[in-house]
């Protein structure tokens, strides 16, 4: 148990990071236009590629590449920054978020010299927009039990299956697959493999799929014998496991784990600024910040391990556990304060935010693996399974 706890060291932020937050906040001031509470509570699922272009032109997409791929070249820690403050003023993020989190460092970790010359350049510009396939019908959060297939054939491979719940994959160029490139779905982690698929091939489908909110940021992708040349393949073929793996240490430590629902609690503040709080919605807010005051602290010292190379998949997905409860909880309980005082003055601007946060919440727990699925990994860590 000692093994997974020690790895947590309070972690200051250095010097340089926060006077990098400084700059941010400027450039937010002055490119970010103005919009309500429940359209900035989107976020990192508000599909903005002008303001992704713009954060670009800046060296802030592919924060951490090297500058000899159009990268800022920065530490991880200034990355926290950034998407710290991004996601705390409401930035819409999505176009370039998962090319800059996961896409870009797992192609210069993994990729060909070819790969990277090719595609980093383009993700450090902003004119190349990534989507993750991982999920797929009937599988549920069953990652090694995918059934997507790539075969060889003379020149490279021929894939066909489907992935669902695939993140705007309708606006994206490209997608990272896991499939089976060898042997069956009872084999689990063995023979499976990550592809480049550029979407606009023959045979590829995008349908997207409307969610409770009116939204469409989700889309089910399938892949009718659709070939893909030697080159997309990325690592070794078989090695798809271990490289996903390290993938998603990326993916569940940030601060977007913990700020899904930040512009509702900014929102829900401001409201209690103007009309007055009482005894029992002081103590929430307190609460709320004591909770959020020490997942930052354990998300900054996942963020230390990765900046000194190190891949934190089981402290990763401790965060993420604990985070995305927080994030579910501020919706739940801010709407049973609301209506414990049917009388009190609401703005329809925070029973807007709260509404749609109500309604997306249960996602939280689900993206980026399931609850479940991240307390066995959580589990095996302290040596209890």
């Amino acid at each position: 148990m000692n093994n997974l706890l020690d790895a947590f060291h309070l972690t200051a932020l250095p010097a340089a990071a926060e006077d990098f937050r400084a700059e941010v906040k400027h450039f937010l001031d002055g490119h970010l236009p103005p919009a309500p509470a429940d359209v900035r509570a989107r976020s990192w699922m508000g599909f903005d590629a002008d303001f992704s272009r713009r954060l670009a032109a800046r060296g802030w997409i592919g924060l951490t590449l090297p500058a000899s791929y159009g990268g800022a070249g920065m530490d991880a820690f200034r990355r926290f920054v950034l998407v710290e403050e991004l996601l705390a003023a409401g930035a819409p993020v999505a176009a370039h978020w998962i090319a800059d989190r996961q896409s870009g460092p797992l192609i210069l970790r993994y990729g060909t010299g070819a790969q990277k010359d090719f595609y980093l350049p383009r993700i450090c510009a902003a004119s190349a927009f990534f989507c993750i396939g991982m999920s797929e019908p009937d599988s549920g959060s069953d990652l090694a039990s995918v059934r997507t297939r790539a075969v060889r054939c003379d020149g490279g491979w021929r894939l066909t299956g489907r992935k669902i719940w695939t993140t705007n994959a309708q606006h994206c160029q490209y997608m990272i697959a896991l499939v089976r490139s060898s042997g069956v779905p009872e084999d689990r982690q063995k023979g499976l493999s990550q592809f480049i698929v550029d979407l606009s091939l023959p045979g590829v489908e995008v349908r997207p799929i409307v969610d409770l909110t009116g939204d469409a940021h989700f889309s089910e992708v399938t892949f009718d014998n659709v070939f893909l040349a030697d080159d997309a393949l990325i690592g070794d073929e078989g090695a798809g496991w271990q490289q996903v793996t390290a993938e998603l240490a990326f993916e569940r430590s940030g601060p977007e784990r913990l700020y899904s629902s930040v512009v509702l609690l900014d929102c829900w503040r401001a409201q209690l600024r103007r009309h007055g709080a009482s005894d029992a919605d002081l103590a929430l807010l307190g609460s709320f910040a004591t909770q959020l005051a020490t997942l930052r602290c354990l998300s900054i010292a996942v963020t230390a391990r990765l900046a000194h190379g190190e891949s934190p998949v089981v402290e990763a997905a401790l965060v993420k556990d604990i985070g995305t409860e927080f994030e579910q909880a501020i919706p739940a309980q801010l709407e049973a304060a609301i209506s414990a005082d049917p009388a009190q003055t609401i703005d329809p601007e925070l029973f807007r935010t709260v509404a749609y946060l109500s309604q997306i919440s249960p996602t939280f727990s689900l993206r980026g693996g399931t609850r479940e699925v991240l307390r066995g990994m959580i589990a095996r860590g302290l040596g209890l399974r």
